[in-house]
């Protein structure tokens, strides 16, 4: 099963400090908005995700039809057909995508520990 690119989405206090401090490591900015308290850095083939105030906790992310680079496939498998590979084997969805539209959609699951993985295709 191919899920896409992955991240790690981190629920920060103060996106200015978690910046400066994620740059120290060497990450820079891919895209996101400052402004709008998101980020999404990366360091080599590493992505994380900063979110002020919009998440409870850290969340795994993966990204059908995006490379590391966040540049869209030409090829890969859709969100709605990764949601009926995993629902056919028993997995409780806690969010789901619309199975009757095409593009844009997500799901959230959690692993056996309580973390959430969000799939999230924007294309």
């Amino acid at each position: 099963m191919k899920l896409g690119a992955f991240s790690v989405s981190l629920t920060v206090k103060d996106i200015h400090k978690s910046k400066a401090f994620y740059e120290d490591l060497g990450f820079q900015v891919l895209g996101g908005e400052i402004t709008q308290n998101w980020l999404i850095m990366k360091n080599d083939s590493c992505v994380i995700g900063l979110f002020q105030g919009m998440f409870e906790k850290n969340i795994l992310t993966f990204n059908p039809g995006w490379s590391q680079n966040a540049e869209n496939l030409h090829s890969f498998t859709d969100i709605r057909d990764l949601q009926k590979q995993l629902k056919a084997k028993g997995m409780t969805m806690l969010t789901e995508a619309d199975e009757s539209t095409e593009g844009p959609a997500s799901f959230t699951i959690e692993d056996p520990d309580g973390n959430p993985i969000l799939v999230d295709q924007h294309v």
